[in-house]
């Protein structure tokens, strides 16, 4: 029998590798726009949170998302971020 793998990603906010279908994607296109794509089909780099809030939070507080997106991301589009995440509850 042969399994297929399945891809895993890090959560920025808990450091923890998760299925990728399990995570949000925040992604920053070519002209430093950074948007949720629920699709996972948007270019551009990518970073995935888990469908928690405190996972959101945790990654909004240390800066980690603005590492990885490598832009500095303003507080409205946080705010804007959060209410997107669908949360998993």
């Amino acid at each position: 029998m042969i399994h297929k793998k399945i891809p895993q990603r890090m959560c920025t906010g808990c450091m923890e590798m998760k299925a990728k279908k399990e995570l949000v994607r925040v992604v920053r296109n070519k002209e430093g726009e950074v948007s949720l794509d629920l699709t996972e089909k948007k270019p551009g780099r990518g970073a995935y949170i888990c469908k928690q809030k405190e996972c959101f939070e945790k990654a909004f507080k240390t800066h980690r998302l603005e590492r990885n997106l490598e832009v500095k991301i303003p507080e409205e589009l946080y705010s804007r971020l959060r209410e997107e995440i669908p949360s998993e509850e």
